[in-house]
């Protein structure tokens, strides 16, 4: 009998309106992290000649882009929506096969995406400027939007669909051309978005999609000095490298990179509820959100308690393929992911951190093919421990000690970054004092630190953000330039 062979579908770059193979002629494989044997689709690993040649279309194409209209931009967008919508299953699927987070995860995500989409939509038939009381009476003084032009966008893999539209949408209503590259290990999800762009009807040119190594595509869409813009979500370090890149090439820049997420539970905090903002902030998407709660501050009253409590919940975590539905947390979505996390519990332990739950590789029977890792919770940590320092995007969390409101907040801002806080209390004098003190763009009470909603702004403080926010009518700020107008009769 011969044996079945399973087809793995090949995806190419889009450029100009064409689907096209790299001139490499070398393909990536895109992995199952639940199943490392399957192989979810390939990708071109593409060459810096596919990087001119997407800047190049997007160059040709921005000034018949521009003057297409807003409105019109707008109904696109509505389109693009639509197409979303009908492809939402398939999406879903795909983003859970190609990231590990669970299916209910990502059909969110994917109507998230959806909803992004129709806001930015909505945008076509929004003001684009104000008219200004001018000295000369017999003047008219008003301010209009221009777009920046080429805009190059780098993508993380933690979010394949909602954070590629969070940025294209906003570029391309606001007459923007783009160049997207997204991170290889969830491009085979953001190529089904693509396609939705191209169903949608949208010219040749102004969105083209090109995939490969981070080294070669990346670093040649970083250093390109033929772009107008460029906006990043990912690694410190490598925004670091296209802030140094841009700001050599006078190109504007726009970056979102780590966060160590503080989650403050006061002594007159709701226990039960702080339990569950934790778990979710903390290990839903396995921990890979850079909103994710990382560090816990309790007041010493309540520690005890709140410990025991999450401790209880904590075990009561599913852990497996995110395609079933009794799953809770999926696996990371790498082996290299996966080693991080890994290296970081390590490190914790050998820094004198008390290990006390999970933080094992899980290596069994289903587990024998993924990347799988129990959660950890770490207690006796101090605030120079590595732990408590940097990012490790993944499922593990610090609990620390605090004696008052103050001495807490001191040490959720002793740190690098400044993304996401959130705290615990009945109290509204310490909510407003919260709020005041703490070094963080996204500030919640009595919520988890993790999750935003597309209408407000999206950043951070410190090291997390650098330029304008992004998301809600923010975006606006970086995707265009203002101009002022007087006109004279």
């Amino acid at each position: 009998m011969a044996k079945f062979t399973q087809t793995v579908e090949v995806f190419q770059n889009y450029i100009n309106g064409e689907w096209k193979d790299s001139t490499s002629g070398q393909v990536m494989d895109s992995v199952n992290p639940a199943n490392k044997t399957e192989t979810v689709g390939q990708l071109q690993s593409s060459t810096t000649e596919e990087v001119d040649e997407a800047i190049q279309s997007a160059t040709e194409a921005k000034v018949g882009w521009r003057k297409t209209g807003q409105y019109q931009r707008g109904q696109l967008l509505a389109s693009v929506a639509n197409e979303l919508e009908k492809n939402v299953d398939d999406i879903a699927e795909t983003l859970t096969k190609e990231m590990g987070k669970t299916l209910p995860e990502a059909m969110g995500e994917t109507q998230r995406g959806i909803a992004i989409l129709r806001y930015y939509a909505a945008e076509g038939m929004r003001k684009e400027g104000e008219v200004i009381p001018a000295s000369d009476k017999e003047a008219l003084m008003f301010t209009k939007r221009t777009p920046l032009g080429v805009v190059g966008i780098i993508t993380p893999w933690n979010f394949p669909v909602a954070i590629p539209i969070w940025k294209i949408a906003p570029a391309l209503v606001y007459g923007n051309t783009v160049v997207f590259k997204p991170a290889s290990e969830s491009a085979v999800t953001a190529a089904k978005v693509v396609r939705c762009f191209e169903r949608a009807g949208l010219p040749k040119g102004v969105l083209n999609f090109i995939t490969g190594k981070g080294s070669i595509v990346g670093e040649a869409l970083i250093n390109s000095k033929k772009l107008n813009g460029i906006t990043f979500t990912g690694s410190e370090s490598t925004g670091k490298r296209v802030a140094q890149a841009a700001s050599a090439n006078g190109i504007k820049y726009q970056l979102e990179m780590g966060g160590k997420n503080p989650v403050i539970v006061l002594d007159d905090a709701d226990v039960q509820s702080a339990v569950q903002g934790i778990l979710s902030g903390a290990f839903k998407s396995t921990g890979q959100k850079c909103t994710a709660t990382s560090r816990v501050i309790v007041q010493e009253g309540i520690y005890e308690e709140l410990k025991a409590a999450l401790l209880a919940e904590t075990k009561k975590i599913t852990i497996g393929d995110g395609m079933n539905s009794t799953i809770w947390m999926g696996p990371c979505a790498s082996e290299s992911q996966l080693n991080t996390v890994l290296e970081y519990i390590q490190i914790g332990q050998e820094e004198g951190a008390t290990l006390l739950f999970g933080g094992q590789r899980l290596t069994e029977n289903e587990y024998a093919n993924g990347f799988y890792v129990e959660p950890a919770i770490f207690e006796h940590v101090t605030s120079t421990m590595r732990i408590a320092q940097e990012e490790i995007f993944g499922p593990v969390i610090a609990l620390i000690k605090a004696k008052t409101v103050e001495e807490a907040i001191d040490i959720a801002n002793d740190t690098e970054f400044g993304l996401s806080a959130s705290l615990y209390t009945s109290n509204i004098g310490s909510a407003l004092s919260f709020i005041d003190d703490i070094e963080a763009g996204l500030v919640r009470v009595n919520s988890e630190s993790a999750g935003v909603e597309l209408q407000a702004p999206f950043g951070g403080m410190k090291a997390s953000s650098t330029g304008t926010r992004e998301q809600g009518e923010a975006a606006k700020e970086f995707y265009t330039a203002i101009k002022t107008v007087l006109i004279r009769s």
